[in-house]
């Protein structure tokens, strides 16, 4: 039905001949630019649970890793060395999945670590562009990587040097 039926029928009060309404998107079809970015935010604020490890082989005491876990899948990682001694830790690589990237998880992973270890001056030996805005957001300061803790031997760095 028009809707012409409740109008009057002088040719002065007629509307202009109705055209097809634009296309509208669908109902559940997919969103893009902020909706998107949304669904990943509030994905990597709810689904992602951190788990902590000790860094396998010959990394030397105070390595550790920060597991960023998506259902049994790993999506992330943050290294780090830590020495409870002096108060220092270092974090020495960041890697995250690029579905993750620009949703906040890499903000979110560094507040935990500096949550779980209150008291401690974190610095990055990082130094790529999206890490260094990273750190930047955290306050956190580069340090050179040859500078180590005298309490903890100095690894080679970890070769992981990616965020978001």
């Amino acid at each position: 039905m028009s809707g012409e039926h409740a109008r009057p029928t002088s040719v002065l009060f007629r509307s202009a001949p109705e055209t097809a309404p634009p296309p509208h998107r669908t109902r559940h079809g997919r969103r893009g630019g902020l909706g998107k970015r949304l669904r990943r935010r509030f994905l990597a604020y709810r689904d992602i649970e951190f788990l902590s490890t000790h860094v396998p082989g010959d990394t030397g005491p105070g390595q550790e890793c920060l597991l960023l876990v998506h259902v049994r899948k790993v999506v992330g990682q943050v290294h780090y060395r830590i020495c409870t001694a002096c108060g220092e830790g270092v974090i020495t690589g960041i890697d995250i999945d690029k579905l993750f990237l620009s949703s906040g998880l890499g903000t979110r992973a560094l507040s935990h670590l500096q949550s779980r270890h209150p008291g401690t001056a974190w610095t990055s030996t990082l130094s790529l562009r999206t890490t260094r805005d990273l750190l930047r957001r955290m306050r956190i300061p580069a340090a050179s990587a040859d500078i180590a803790c005298v309490h903890l031997p100095a690894p080679a760095d970890h070769p992981v040097a990616t965020a978001g």
